[in-house]
């Protein structure tokens, strides 16, 4: 299951994949928190169910979570994916799917969290930033971590060059990572998200 607030970029590399046979991981589904957007656009166009709740439907941000921890819990998925998601799910979703939902963050958690992770980086200074794939929980960017890639901060780099790069490798450990996942089953010891049978 894959969620998406607009253009689908991360979607779209996902369903690539997911059409080689040794991938191991089916989109069942792909949901959305508005319409006519290109990642609902993608998912009809390889034939995948759609579905989207705005929050404008609901009496409250509370009764949205509800509807969504309900419409995702339809699907049974063994994992979530928030790809480019701009909502935060609430107790309710990760009442069911805390644990096993994913979310990517464009800098080296827990370094820049919220919104503008490529813009604090190189407000900062810093030379190497990169993306996060991460487990969601209750915080903003603070679940524990699935993978990191560090992506070099270049002389005259401005905030479009470098998330356009950030966003490049975060696509590639996305896919990677869901795929080995699917694959293997994890499980989370503490803050260390490890692939099943790995107990080291």
């Amino acid at each position: 299951m894959v969620l998406v607030s607009g253009s689908g970029t991360n979607l779209q590399a996902l369903i690539d994949a997911s059409a080689e046979p040794d991938y191991g991981a089916e989109i069942v589904a792909v949901g959305a928190d508005r319409d006519g957007i290109e990642g609902l656009a993608r998912a009809e166009r390889h034939g995948i169910e759609t579905f989207v709740l705005r929050t404008s439907q609901f009496d409250d941000r509370a009764a949205w979570d509800v509807a969504l921890a309900d419409t995702v819990a339809s699907y049974d998925p063994d994992l979530v994916v928030l790809a480019g998601f701009m909502k935060l799910t609430g107790p309710a979703f990760l009442g069911l799917f805390g644990g096993r939902t994913l979310n990517t963050h464009p800098a080296l958690s827990p370094a820049f969290p919220g919104m503008h992770g490529p813009r604090d980086a190189l407000a900062y200074g810093v030379k190497i930033t990169g993306a996060t794939l991460f487990v969601v929980d209750e915080g903003v960017d603070t679940g524990p971590i699935v993978a990191q890639v560090a992506v070099p901060v270049l002389d005259g780099d401005d905030e479009s060059s470098l998330h356009e790069r950030i966003k490049t490798s975060e696509r590639a450990m996305l896919v990677d990572w869901v795929g080995k996942l699917a694959r293997h089953g994890f499980h989370i010891d503490d803050r260390a998200v490890r692939l099943a049978g790995d107990h080291t």
